[in-house]
């Protein structure tokens, strides 16, 4: 749905009074005007003059903003104002308007209004004039949540009348009004227009788009050379860029730019800019490889990168080498190369053979390319080994590998707990060593996604289920943390419990974090014992009551009552009670009978 075209119209409300000693003044109705670029324009006045003057004396009247030789140029003759101006005075009236179509930044100014007689040199001008602010539109991003940003239509001054927004997005209509609201990450574009103004249109917002990135030299890059990376993206408002290396936490570099000085073979590897703004980010990759290495002693090499990899369970892993030979050996004499983890008789295994990766691990090595890699999916808690890469030759003793080799760890997933304070915790989502990759996570309350990012706030006491995924590994999944259920509370023994016997009680829930428990007896403060279970030794009279049981963690508490009676009692006492009961009783209902007789005579 678009919203109708309608004129819009700055009207000027206020009052300003211009007057000279002889009767001549102009009066303005408001003496600034905000307006918006692409709008309409109003401006009026009321005149007066000496009461010696005839109406029919008045020869002109017309608005200005500039002078030439000292004399007023009527704004309809300026080429600038061409077909954007009207104005006139009412028929027998000294009320007078000037109407500025479709205004331009440029139309900002002073308009004054003058007017003559046909007496020479009889004319005034109504100063000072109008000031006329003509403002452009731009989207203010201010970011709300983790989630969330808000989106304001903003103007460089106050508009003069009630200024109404439309909100679009992708060209599309979606809202009207000063706000909206949009998700974090968008790689949508939002802009804003003014009603009845429909060719002033904010500047779009959007997040980056798919960084280019260049690298020079562009050709052969040798080792000891500077290398230069630049990166650029197409985003508003303008994004900043920072540099990673795959594998890497720590940044790089910041800037468009990012030069490597020395570039030696330990720089090998795959580097990535990430362009960033208020809207999102986006990045993309770069490989770079020495077309020359620093050879061992007899030319045999192999460079791994990274040396070390933490992997999410779940998630895709990649590996990459570059190795080298002697001179003296072709690239077509290479008959095999392979990635293994284990030896079998002092020779590796290749991995492709292994039974625990079957249909998990692909690689190979580009076309006419000494650069190879190994990719293994849905990674275990098992794969976690050293990788090594091998190459071999048809000639005796033409084999290599490439050690130490790449260090795997895979690890799966935890969500921590943390107080902030009395009404709310923080939950973590943490894995036991420093993921390679950037983590990106989701995280999701009884299976609804509802938020993303390493952390979410929680109100304590929630009976809810909480849980994290990583991006890019839907299969890796953290445990759900919560509060503990209703416990399941049982007596032991389950039937008559006589004066003296050893009664056992037990408690149990389920929750995440692991539950403790506490005991109390109904109207005490103080707990009768903590830990699952609670064994009264010598069970007397005394004991009888209600008891519950407390399970509390990190994410709230529940509890549960058990009542305990004796069976018996030792000594008689049961039979008193019981007959002191029943005489009680009895009683009551002799007096009832009594009362009924009397009645009924």
């Amino acid at each position: 749905m678009s919203p109708s075209a309608g004129g819009l119209v700055v009207f000027l409300l206020s009052v300003q009074v211009i007057q000279s000693q002889d009767g001549w003044r102009v009066n303005y109705r408001q003496t600034d005007v905000c307006a918006a670029k692409g709008s309409t324009v109003y401006i009026s006045c009321y005149y007066t003059y000496p009461p010696g003057i005839d109406p029919s004396d008045i020869k002109d009247r017309f608005w200005f903003t500039k002078e030439k030789d000292g004399e007023p140029v009527d704004l309809k003759t300026d080429s600038e104002y061409s077909g954007r101006v009207t104005y006139r005075c009412y028929s027998n009236s000294r009320s007078c308007y000037l109407l500025i179509t479709d205004v331009r930044e440029s139309d900002s100014a002073e308009y004054k209004f003058t007017f003559m007689t046909n007496k020479p040199g009889e004319k005034y001008t109504g100063s000072p004039g109008v000031t006329l602010s003509v403002t452009g539109f731009q989207v203010q991003v201010r970011r709300s949540d983790s989630t969330w940003l808000e989106l304001t239509c903003h103007s460089s001054c106050v508009l003069s009348d009630r200024a109404e927004y439309y909100w679009y997005k992708n060209e599309e209509y979606i809202k009207r009004g000063s706000s909206l609201s949009v998700s974090s990450g968008s790689t949508d574009r939002y802009y804003c227009y003014l009603r009845g103004s429909y060719s002033q249109r904010s500047p779009a917002v959007y997040g980056p788009q798919r960084p280019s990135v260049s690298v020079s030299p562009s050709a052969e890059m040798l080792e000891g050379d500077s290398v230069t990376l630049t990166c650029s993206a197409d985003a508003n408002p303008a994004a900043s860029y920072t540099w990673y290396k795959e594998h890497e936490d720590s940044p790089r570099a910041s800037g468009q730019i990012f030069t490597i000085t020395n570039f030696t073979a330990e720089h090998s590897g795959n580097y990535y800019c990430e362009a960033q703004n208020e809207m999102g980010r986006s990045n993309s990759t770069i490989r770079l490889i020495p077309s020359s290495v620093i050879q061992s002693q007899d030319g045999w090499r192999v460079i791994y990168y990274p040396t070390y990899v933490c992997a999410a369970k779940g998630s895709t892993v990649d590996i990459s080498s570059f190795y080298t030979h002697p001179p003296r050996i072709r690239s077509s004499d290479i008959k095999d190369r392979f990635w293994f983890t284990k030896e079998k008789d002092g020779e590796p295994v290749d991995l492709r053979t292994d039974s625990e990766y079957s249909d998990r691990v692909t690689y190979g090595c580009y076309s006419n390319s000494k650069d190879c890699y190994l990719t293994i999916t849905d990674v275990r808690e098992s794969d976690s080994a050293e990788y090594k890469f091998r190459f071999m030759t048809e000639k005796m003793g033409g084999k290599y590998t490439g050690s130490p080799g790449v260090t795997l760890s895979v690890t799966g997933l935890q969500v921590q707990v943390r107080r902030l304070n009395s009404t709310w915790l923080e939950l973590t989502c943490h894995s036991s060593c420093v993921l390679s990759r950037r983590p990106e996570y989701d995280w999701y309350k009884n299976e609804e996604n509802i938020k993303t990012g390493s952390s979410l706030p929680v109100s304590s006491g929630s009976t809810d289920r909480y849980s994290c995924y990583l991006r890019r590994s839907w299969n890796q999944r953290s445990p759900a943390v919560y509060g503990p259920q209703r416990p399941s509370v049982s007596v032991s023994p389950s039937a008559e419990m006589l004066e003296g016997d050893s009664v056992t009680l037990t408690c149990s829930t389920d929750a995440n974090p692991a539950a403790s428990y506490t005991w109390y007896k109904e109207h005490e403060d103080s707990p009768r014992a903590s830990g699952q279970i609670f064994t009264i030794t010598d069970f007397t009279a005394e004991h009888s009551g209600n008891y519950y049981c407390e399970a509390q963690n990190e994410m709230g508490r529940s509890n549960s009552t058990l009542r305990l009676i004796p069976s018996s009692e030792k000594g008689g006492s049961t039979w008193s009670t019981t007959t002191t009961v029943f005489a009680s009783i009895s009683a009551v209902f002799l007096l009832i009978i009594i009362l009924a007789v009397l009645y009924i005579r």
